[in-house]
């Protein structure tokens, strides 16, 4: 096995003790059902109540509200153990965990009270609504919209690619409060919906990331409290999306990490038993120097996550750092996939080997929170900004 999060360097007690417990959720729950739930596109049901269960869909959520209260640097540790086992399970507890930051960090106080503590026991899973079938990384052409009636919100609109949005029972939507704004932004808002309120949603089928559910959502004059608008005032909708959104890529970069690391034990391994004239293919240098490559691509992206946990942590702006760690580190799983592929030859295109899922699931981390172009052009310009200041 490859040196995973939990070696990298020297881990408090606690750390220890939490990370402890993540590996023997992961052992004895996940990867004994992984291949047969993702074979069959199930949602993994006991897996996300055991999620529930051992407080990680509050992990980064305050201890006061009733979460773990875990730093980034932690979290971004238990999300790489889980993703290199499987990582559709991160996705459960990742656009959960987006939604809580912005209500923890925008909301207030009563909001706060009130959602978070359900949020953190996993009373309440769901996800963010954002993406639109005309609309994925230019959020503000949203087309939802959300008209006051009287003391309601009355929602119109479809999102698609929503994770959580079928098993779960809350999105964090965004919406137009003031379509006709200028500077577009100050139109938009964020609005925590209920199932109960009433929205129609539909699964979407995907190449990988099976499993969780990803789907379509239709607001259909649905009806919610003005309570439910994230933060005293309209209009700072988008502010508070990407605040969690800085979160959500060290996730996505995390799972990066993950992928990479699973798809380099996997090859060593093969790579170690299978023989070619008369010895391991370990041995030959063509296969070497991609075993060397692919490690050398696990080291540097966890490097970058835990550059970008710690920005986070220290509450310091971190948009460059996210940018960074998830550009690389899903590049590198992507990269790793196809290396890992090619290493188990004809094997490696087999659905009795987990190398093929790899291969599928990689790809989605270069697309999800944010494509690796738009990653590209925020790093550029954050550059730019901080040698201008």
């Amino acid at each position: 096995m490859a040196p995973d999060a939990a070696s990298a360097q020297d881990l408090s007690e606690e750390e220890r003790i939490i990370l402890a417990s993540v590996d023997k959720f992961i052992e004895q729950d996940v990867r004994p059902h992984a291949h047969k739930l993702e074979a069959a596109d199930e949602y993994p049901r006991d897996i996300a109540d055991k999620l529930a269960e051992m407080g990680l869909m509050g992990a980064t959520i305050g201890e006061e509200y009733g979460g773990l209260g875990l730093s980034a640097s932690t979290y971004t540790k238990i999300v790489e153990k889980v993703s290199s086992c499987w990582m559709s399970v991160s996705g459960i507890f990742n656009s959960h965990l987006i939604a809580a930051a912005a209500v923890e960090r925008f909301g207030t106080e009563e909001q706060k009270r009130h959602w978070l503590p359900k949020m953190a026991s996993g009373e309440m899973r769901g996800g963010i609504a954002l993406t639109e079938p005309d609309c994925g990384t230019d959020l503000q052409a949203v087309r939802t919209t959300a008209k006051k009636d009287g003391n309601e919100y009355v929602l119109n609109g479809n999102k698609m690619w929503i994770t959580n949005c079928i098993q779960g029972n809350f999105l964090a939507v965004l919406a137009k409060t003031d379509p006709e704004a200028e500077p577009r932004h100050k139109g938009m808002s964020l609005i925590l919906v209920e199932k109960g309120a009433g929205y129609r949603t539909s699964k979407l089928h995907k190449l990988g990331y099976k499993g969780i559910d990803t789907g379509e959502v239709v607001f259909d004059n649905t009806r919610v409290p003005l309570t439910n608008l994230v933060g005293p005032d309209e209009g700072r909708g988008l502010q508070q999306i990407l605040g969690g959104l800085e979160l959500g890529r060290i996730n996505v970069a995390a799972r990066g990490v993950g992928v990479a690391r699973a798809a380099l034990d996997d090859a060593v391994a093969y790579a170690l038993d299978r023989k070619t004239f008369g010895r391991p293919i370990a041995e030959h240098q063509a296969i070497q120097i991609k075993l060397a490559d692919m490690a050398t691509r696990v080291e540097a992206a966890r490097l970058l996550v835990e550059s970008a946990a710690r920005a986070y942590d220290s509450g310091a702006r971190c948009d460059m750092e996210a940018g960074m760690a998830k550009l690389f580190a899903t590049e590198a799983a992507l990269e790793n996939a196809i290396e890992a592929m090619r290493i188990h030859g004809a094997y490696g295109y087999s659905k009795e080997y987990n190398v093929e899922r790899y291969f599928r699931d990689a790809p989605l981390l270069c697309i999800g929170e944010g494509t690796n172009e738009l990653q590209r052009i925020i790093i550029a310009r954050q550059l730019a900004e901080r040698y201008k200041g």
